[in-house]
């Protein structure tokens, strides 16, 4: 028996639920709302929260991007964009400048935001106090009292040990000088990209039940000490070995058969976009 889905998966009153928990976000940037998460025809942890924000938000007229680990065909990405293709109908593109909606998983695309684009980041783990407090109910008084000393604790243990900040990926932001936020995550690479965005950033973790927000030219900044200096990853004479890109955040890629280390471009449909621009490029010289 066929049965009607609702548009975009859920009903009307869920999608107002969520929308009134964005508008919350929207308004305090970088604190956490609760929000009833639901249950998803994907595992929890695997991008519930993010799909739920976007199924919330999204319209007929919408064209979806969604961006795992920096790749458009991944299971996940593929999964999550053929479950809202066919509750919605919307079109799908892995071009960033032509989707108005992008869902992503540990990467902001290397394609500058802009106002008429809205970002919506997964977050397996949102509080960013949680490692050195257990408690979901401590954690909000410590944010309520602007108390981030076991933030700066973890910083300052990795220092004593590594002689600077080790964060891979997830290193804790200020948000509106006010919130310390976990920017889900994302490469320090990525950290500059939330300062001051065009775009409507939003976060969403479903299996933590939380939704925070980073509005358009809001003040971003990564936690750092005045003598310890935040730092991204360092790609300094590497670049990508299939487009050259040497301004990107690269993947590195080993070999172990000839025990040769190569570089490439994380965010796939960036390098596909360079690869065809050269070759277009190449093409005009030759007809001239």
């Amino acid at each position: 028996m066929n049965t009607e889905h609702h548009f975009a998966f859920f009903d009307e009153g869920s999608k107002k639920e969520i929308r009134r928990a964005l508008l919350k976000a929207v308004a305090i940037p970088g604190f956490q709302v609760p929000f009833s998460s639901r249950e998803m025809p994907i595992a929890r942890g695997w991008g519930t929260g993010g799909l739920q924000i976007t199924l919330s938000l999204i319209g007929k007229t919408d064209s979806l991007k969604v961006i795992d680990q920096g790749s458009d065909e991944s299971v996940n990405a593929v999964s999550i964009k053929r479950l809202v293709q066919q509750t919605t109908g919307v079109e799908v593109t892995d071009a960033t400048a032509e989707a108005t909606l992008i869902q992503s998983r540990h990467r902001i695309p290397e394609v500058p935001l802009t106002a008429d684009q809205l970002l919506v980041l997964q977050v397996p783990t949102p509080e960013p106090l949680r490692d050195v407090e257990a408690s979901e109910a401590k954690t909000r008084v410590l944010h309520s009292e602007e108390d981030y000393s076991g933030a700066w604790l973890q910083l300052f243990e990795q220092v004593m040990k590594y002689g600077r900040t080790a964060t891979g990926a997830d290193h804790p932001v200020f948000v509106h000088n006010r919130y310390v936020m976990a920017p889900s995550p994302i490469p320090r690479f990525d950290n500059a990209k939330l300062h001051q965005s065009e775009a409507l950033i939003l976060f969403g973790a479903g299996r933590e039940k939380k939704i925070y927000a980073v509005p358009p030219y809001t003040d971003v900044r990564s936690l750092a000490f005045e003598d310890y200096p935040f730092t991204t990853e360092s790609f300094d004479g590497k670049c990508c070995k299939l487009c050259g890109a040497d301004d990107v955040f690269l993947d590195e890629i080993y070999d172990e058969v000839t025990g040769v280390t190569d570089y490439q471009c994380n965010d796939t449909s960036y390098c596909i976009e360079q690869l065809n621009a050269q070759t277009s490029q190449k093409g005009e010289v030759e007809h001239a």
